[in-house]
């Protein structure tokens, strides 16, 4: 028996996410994980650089697509619009292409959508979204669009890192100035992927969950260890630096993976500056 995945913008996350169900060499059908066999099918504008392993499928969501998609049993969104853009109107051509809503859906979002409120507490996935900037709202949309058009499960990564996702480090190399009083959260990018497939696969998934490790922090305290390790003294403050971000509680995830393979900012930035290869996609 065997399934497909349809991976919908199909970035780095997406690939991860592909490249950790053909590891496993099983597919997700939206009740579970299905042994003996999977398709992983890579949608995106130019598909040409997917893995050998995925299908390509060449489409522009930003138009009517001018043929029908397969049957699909899975679906992640990961699509990436700019700031002036629109989630629904890619959403609903994509609905119009497929020929049934697929059993189980993952939208990956932002924890942006929060940015409205202080770091006085942490948030857990009971709070409200409470957007400000019209990127937040743009996301806020989106998600409720994935509801209504797949029942979708709604997934909120914070602050994105991994291999080449290295902003930070380069920030302390090149000394620049830093919100060292700004509250963040991140999660490792495998560990994100480890969180889409198991909301593909667990049998009663959340509607929503908070991708972030147990750690938030200050910025400066993440530039601090970072330049550390690099034996660089710690990038200046920019002014002016207003102590403002949200402190994200991440229990949710933690319940619903068990364990983090990467469970804080420092492991993770050791692993990135040591230069250690990241975590297996097959590791359990």
């Amino acid at each position: 028996m065997s399934a497909t995945t349809l991976l919908v913008g199909c970035g780095r996350v997406g690939i991860r996410v592909g490249e950790l169900l053909h590891a496993r060499g099983r597919a997700v059908d939206g009740d579970g994980e299905v042994d003996g066999g999977s398709e992983i099918a890579g949608l995106r504008r130019d598909p040409s650089t997917l893995p050998l392993a995925f299908t390509p499928i060449t489409a522009d969501l930003s138009e009517p697509l001018p043929s029908a998609l397969p049957a699909v049993d899975a679906m992640v969104i990961t699509l990436t619009p700019s700031v002036a853009a629109s989630y629904r109107e890619p959403l609903q051509h994509l609905a119009a292409a497929l020929p049934a809503a697929p059993r189980r859906t993952v939208f990956v979002s932002s924890t942006r959508v929060l940015e409205g409120y202080d770091s006085s507490r942490p948030l857990t996935e009971s709070d409200p979204a409470r957007p400000r900037s019209e990127r937040a709202h743009v996301l806020l949309d989106g998600e409720q669009a994935a509801r209504e058009l797949f029942g979708a499960s709604i997934l909120r990564p914070a602050g994105i890192y991994g291999p080449g996702r290295d902003h930070l480090i380069r920030a302390v190399l090149e000394g620049r100035p830093v919100e060292h009083g700004r509250h963040t959260n991140r999660i490792h990018e495998v560990d994100l992927a480890r969180a889409v497939v198991t909301l593909l696969g667990t049998p009663d998934p959340p509607e929503l969950l908070h991708a972030v490790d147990g750690v938030p922090s200050t910025l400066g305290e993440v530039v601090t260890h970072i330049a550390r390790r690099l034996g660089k003294p710690a990038p200046p403050r920019k002014e002016p630096d207003t102590g403002v971000g949200t402190v994200l509680d991440g229990t949710a995830l933690l319940d619903l993976l068990g364990s983090l393979e990467v469970p804080d900012f420092r492991a993770g930035y050791d692993e990135m500056i040591d230069g250690s290869p990241p975590p297996r996609a097959d590791a359990p």
